[in-house]
């Protein structure tokens, strides 16, 4: 039975991610920050599917907290068989009124945090010669979005290469570049919904993506951009000019 760790499970598109691979039958390991919620959720996994459930309660901004979830992805006793990297926050678009702190605590979240994971994921996959890691991008990864288009372009491209590199040996790597999903993310930003400046007919719902994307992993591609809309504009978007589409990153948030 597969083991699949996911961070950022309290909520979202983590949460998401946790119920329906336990409806798939693998165990999860459960990380985030919100002690409540991932024990409300860990009971209603065990209960509903009858998985093993660990959760790992880390602020993974926090270096020895960090080394916890790093120490699990890598245990070869007890393999994580898919790695599912959600975690995330967003700012407001302003760069230059953003606290440089937290600018580099977003850019720590967004790259640096799973670059560690997968660092300590791919041993023991290697060795196993199987394994999946799934990496929440964005559809900003394709346009200029401040800092928060630049650090999903850095995991793209990341997850392209090393799907090049490992899938020839077993692992595959996949971006996950979802548009404006339906979660609590902009809410936390102070934008209830219906207030967030996004059009209607750009929103997907959490289930949606999921269920594309994990299709996606499983077929082992490395970029998964769910609905026929998003593809279409991540292939548009490239080819307009970059004033054009920095005024269109612009609207919501």
């Amino acid at each position: 039975m597969a083991t699949a760790l996911i961070t950022g499970a309290s909520s979202g598109l983590g949460a998401e991610y946790a119920r329906q691979l336990a409806a798939r039958g693998a165990d999860v390991v459960l990380v985030a920050r919100d002690s409540d919620a991932l024990e409300a959720l860990a009971a209603t996994l065990r209960r509903a599917h009858g998985v093993g459930v660990e959760v790992i309660v880390a602020d993974l901004l926090d270096g020895a907290q960090l080394d916890r979830v790093v120490t699990r992805v890598s245990d070869r006793a007890h393999p994580v068989d898919v790695l599912v990297n959600n975690a995330g926050i967003g700012l407001p678009l302003d760069f230059e009124r953003n606290d440089i702190e937290v600018e580099v605590r977003h850019l720590r979240l967004h790259d640096e945090v799973p670059m560690r994971l997968i660092h300590a994921a791919l041993g023991p996959m290697l060795e196993r010669g199987r394994g999946r890691i799934l990496n929440v991008a964005s559809i900003a990864a394709f346009m200029p979005r401040s800092t928060y288009g630049a650090a999903k372009g850095w995991i793209v491209s990341f997850s392209r290469w090393a799907d090049v590199v490992y899938a020839p040996r077993g692992v595959t790597v996949t971006a996950v570049c979802a548009g404006f999903v339906h979660t609590n993310f902009h809410a936390r930003l102070g934008l209830p919904p219906g207030e967030e400046g996004i059009p209607g007919w750009l929103w997907l719902d959490a289930p949606t993506v999921v269920s594309a994307s994990l299709r996606d992993l499983a077929r082992g591609r490395s970029v998964s951009i769910p609905s026929l809309r998003y593809k279409v504009l991540a292939r548009l978007i490239p080819l307009l000019p970059d004033r054009l589409t920095a005024s269109i990153g612009r609207r919501g948030r």
